[in-house]
């Protein structure tokens, strides 16, 4: 796997799939899964387009839960082929949607694949309609774990909060262990 920073990655074509992807939980894994089924559809190198850090991290003060060698480690786990890691801080949150899109495009994507709730550009402006305007873009449904509840990286950190440990990695797809030597 090969990591650039943003406007680095020139491509002739990929699938892309977007997210923070703190923990690369088992929604995560999903989302990147169905995004390198169409990456191998389409004959085309899967990038994950992801931030450093994450936005809840910047923003709300959260704890990390995957520090950066460990997300590399679970990507490159994953056949993911290139990732961005945008440098996240307060002149890339005051990006406009239109210089997103204008990023994406040095990759030329067939297909974006996002999850629920994805927002991106300053204020959480731009949605998945604006990518879709530019691109073909599609949002994978929410992952729930055998409970039905959805699968999320604040559920993960709330459940580490109340020391349910064992039910947070079963979340995260990975046995504590594996994690903490990873």
């Amino acid at each position: 796997m090969k990591v650039f920073q943003n406007n680095q990655l020139k491509l002739e074509q990929s699938v892309v799939t977007i997210g923070a992807f703190d923990g690369i939980h088992r929604g995560h894994q999903a989302l990147i899964k169905k995004a390198k089924s169409q990456a191998e559809l389409y004959k085309v190198p899967l990038v994950v387009y992801t931030f450093d850090p994450p936005p809840k991290v910047f923003f709300q003060n959260q704890p990390l839960l995957t520090s950066l060698p460990e997300k590399r480690k679970f990507l490159e786990e994953l056949g993911v082929c290139y990732t961005v890691f945008a440098s996240f801080d307060e002149v890339y949150a005051s990006r406009c949607v239109q210089d997103f899109i204008d990023e994406l495009s040095d990759v030329n994507p067939k297909e974006i694949w996002v999850g629920p709730g994805f927002n991106f550009a300053k204020g959480k402006s731009g949605t998945i309609a604006d990518l879709d305007n530019a691109f073909k873009a599609y949002q994978h449904p929410a992952v729930t774990c055998p409970e039905g509840e959805v699968i999320s990286s604040t559920r993960i950190r709330n459940l580490l909060q109340h020391k349910e440990v064992e039910k947070a990695y079963s979340l995260l797809g990975r046995n504590q262990y594996a994690l903490n030597h990873a």
